[in-house]
């Protein structure tokens, strides 16, 4: 079977070079949604994921969805730190940080709207159990203070929490003597303090988490077990990234549905443009067909040339449209996560998957659109093309 060359497409397209670059462009635009939706789902995966250590476990109150809702009494605690798979740091001190987890209002930078923002109170033990955290600005807050330490994000988007500043929540007076980068974690959306001077300053009796190491990963079932079972214990333990993994869970699929909604609300567009263009190409060459015909080439090297043509102009969407969704990572979002009802703060990130995804949906697009158009100048009378040219 005679095979029309790749060439020939190649030059179809360079020939319409006005109506391939406005063809190619809605293509793009679409391409450009459907990539921002999938790199804001992993930005945000990725934000709350990597808030976790892999052998770290949270323990809250059984039935408790977030830190905020959860209630931990002292004696629960100490049962907690008793427990035999904890790691212990320097002098056998259990690594273990029993969290008070309280939201606070705060004003933005920009807009002096009030923003919901969690403040952490810790143990000693809390930076040693987070290593991705680092003071950036200052020092670490002295314990049994009214010092705190607030995350990257938090210090540039809201306002008077710079490092130096006074801050006054729960009827008391604080100052920031830290910034502290946690690797672009959840934690840099959060403010760190003393976890028994904030207890006192919110008039709680109970921690809201504890969180603690594990001596060895494997031990977490071992773990778990001990504390379910417990009759005295109404807690439930999660591997650290899996408790910050659940937490993106409603956010992460309220993107998910709006923005693949609207890809495949504009991928309707997209198809039927590249369709009519296609189209107006066959209509435009019916001589050239009725010729390529007459001279031996079959209908499926037709509708193959035409396939080709029609892919190689949702392949140039598509490459456009992703190039253009790149350049999101330099851009830093925030918003309110609907789980713990505080603001959070991630960026777009792009990877491998993503641009292997991206790119099949934009030959999927020149697929359908290009598969009718192909069609029909595969099914063109020799006799009657040529009559028309």
């Amino acid at each position: 079977m005679k095979v029309i060359p790749f060439s020939y497409s190649l030059r179809n397209l360079w020939a319409r070079r006005l109506t391939t670059a406005l063809t190619a462009g809605g293509m793009a635009l679409v391409v450009f949604v459907f990539a921002a939706v999938l790199m804001l789902d992993q930005g945000l995966k990725e934000t709350l994921v990597e808030t976790g250590q892999s052998d770290n476990v949270v323990v809250i109150r059984k039935g408790s969805e977030t830190e905020v809702q959860s209630v931990i009494e002292r004696g629960q605690a100490a049962l907690i730190e008793s427990l035999p798979q904890i790691a212990r740091g320097g002098g056998g001190v259990p690594l273990v940080s029993k969290e008070t987890v309280v939201l606070i209002t705060l004003a933005k930078r920009d807009s002096e709207k009030p923003a919901n923002v969690i403040i952490r109170g810790v143990g000693p033990a809390g930076a040693l159990l987070r290593p991705q955290l680092r003071i950036a600005e200052g020092r670490m807050f002295a314990p049994g203070s009214n010092e705190i330490i607030v995350g990257s994000s938090i210090a540039t988007r809201f306002r008077g929490l710079g490092l130096g500043d006074p801050v006054r929540f729960g009827g008391r007076d604080w100052r920031v003597v830290g910034v502290f980068d946690a690797g672009k974690s959840g934690f840099d959306s959060e403010i760190w303090g003393d976890a028994d001077q904030l207890l006192q300053t919110f008039r709680r009796n109970a921690f809201s988490s504890v969180v603690f190491r594990l001596a060895d990963a494997s031990a977490f079932a071992d773990a778990r077990r001990t504390l379910e079972d417990d009759p005295r214990l109404t807690l439930e333990a999660k591997l650290e990234r899996t408790f910050y993994a659940d937490q993106s869970a409603m956010l992460a699929n309220f993107i998910n549905i709006l923005g693949l909604t609207l890809s495949v609300i504009f991928s309707i567009g997209a198809v039927i443009g590249a369709a009519i263009t296609m189209y107006a190409a066959v209509a435009s060459r019916t001589g050239e067909i009725g010729t390529l015909r007459a001279l031996g080439f079959r209908k499926s090297s037709v509708l193959l040339a035409f396939m080709v043509e029609s892919l190689l102009l949702s392949l140039l969407g598509g490459l456009a449209g992703l190039a253009a969704a790149s350049l999101m990572q330099v851009f830093t979002i925030s918003t309110m996560n609907w789980q713990s009802f505080s603001e959070l703060a991630f960026s777009f990130r792009l990877t491998l998957p993503i641009a292997v995804k991206t790119l099949l949906f934009a030959l999927g697009m020149g697929l359908v659109g290009g598969f009718m158009p192909a069609a029909r100048a595969a099914r063109m009378n020799i006799v009657s093309a040529l009559r028309e040219s």
